[in-house]
């Protein structure tokens, strides 16, 4: 609506002084023709607001002009008490400053709005955490938010995942990103954009040189170009399994990203043949290795999945479901499992109790 949109051009100006009409024109997206009407608007209705043409022009307030804007919309009121990242704020010591903003808030709102946002503060919660994640290692953000803020280079002792030496380099800091609560630093090192854990910086030292950000690139784009790099690496070892249908719920939460596709349920998807047809072949000389894969339960039983895994060794994650799963391509995927169902078998063998009544040879 075109009052929300002059607020809008209100406030901005109000916030960043001289802005050029093209920058305002973008951020409300609309069109600069659009942009000076409503310039027009604003000025016929009592503010001082000028244009200055040229290239350091632009569209300012007169010097000391402010406005105490306090007409939210109801559902602008509950947005903020929706707290997106409750763990950002503990993280960067903003807690109380959080609690005494929002009780502001709460006293600057409009009378008939303050019900509904108090009671969307308490009907709505956001955790960021995964499920199952444990308990993470204490982060120190102070010197990575110090360098964020003074526009200085940062000099990190960095740990590298699977490594327990440190690395020293020397980076651009553009921002701090919490992704499903984790802490990453953003920032160039030799001019090229790289993502480093929080929980894995040894040591922080902010220097004494200015940042050397490339010109024009903002968090946002970095944080875009480097999110990209780690969801749409090629994976080389595609893996197709089925699982038993009561254990397809929670493997779905847990292999998550691995997954390519939704699990296919329908009866082309699954193992070719009825179970008993699939029990008799298996009795056949050299087949009996196979009984176990469709002899206990008929074929609506299973569930198909398709994964994606960056190294053939990763294909262990489906260990944790026992015989619940199992791999149907690529046949070094199902010696993958193999080799590893035995080398946990040999170490539980010695507890193994004797059929005869006695114990295993092993003790």
């Amino acid at each position: 609506m075109k009052s929300d949109r002059l607020l809008a051009v209100l406030l901005l100006l109000q916030t960043r002084g001289r802005v050029p009409a093209s920058e305002l024109a973008e951020r409300l997206e609309v069109s600069t023709r659009t942009v000076y009407r409503d310039i027009e608007s604003l000025s016929a209705a009592g503010v001082p607001v000028y244009a200055e043409r040229g290239r350091y022009g632009g569209i300012a307030l007169l010097p000391g002009f402010r406005t105490d804007v306090t007409g939210m919309t109801s559902d602008e009121a509950r947005a903020l008490f929706i707290l997106a990242a409750q763990g950002a704020h503990t993280a960067l010591g903003l807690d109380d400053a959080l609690g005494s903003a929002l009780r502001k808030v709460m006293a600057a709102l409009p009378a008939p709005h303050r019900p509904a946002a108090e009671l969307t503060g308490r009907r709505i919660l956001v955790d960021p955490d995964r499920w199952l994640s444990g308990p993470r290692p204490a982060v120190d953000l102070d010197e990575l938010h110090t360098a964020v803020f003074t526009d200085l280079r940062l000099r990190i002792r960095y740990r590298h995942s699977g490594e327990t030496r440190t690395r020293t380099y020397t980076v651009d800091p553009y921002g701090l990103v919490a992704k499903a609560g984790t802490w990453y630093l953003v920032a160039d090192r030799r001019g090229a954009p790289q993502l480093f854990r929080a929980d894995r910086v040894a040591s922080a030292a902010v220097t004494d040189a200015p940042v050397r950000r490339r010109a024009g690139v903002e968090l946002a784009d970095v944080w875009q170009v480097l999110r990209r790099g780690v969801e749409e690496r090629p994976a080389p070892v595609r893996v197709t399994a089925r699982i038993r249908r009561d254990r397809l719920d929670l493997a779905v939460r847990i292999l998550g990203n691995t997954l390519t596709g939704p699990p296919r349920t329908g009866e082309a998807d699954e193992p070719a043949g009825d179970a008993e047809g699939a029990a008799e072949e298996a009795k056949k000389p050299g087949k009996e290795g196979e009984a176990s894969r469709s002899a206990d339960i008929p074929a609506s039983g299973w569930a198909v999945l398709d994964l994606a895994y960056p190294v053939l060794s990763a294909v262990r994650q489906l260990l944790q479901f026992g015989d619940s799963v199992e791999v149907l391509d690529p046949p070094e995927a199902r010696q993958v499992l193999a080799r590893a169902a035995a080398a946990i078998a040999n170490v539980y063998a010695a507890d193994t109790p004797d059929p005869r009544g006695g114990v295993s040879p092993g003790d």
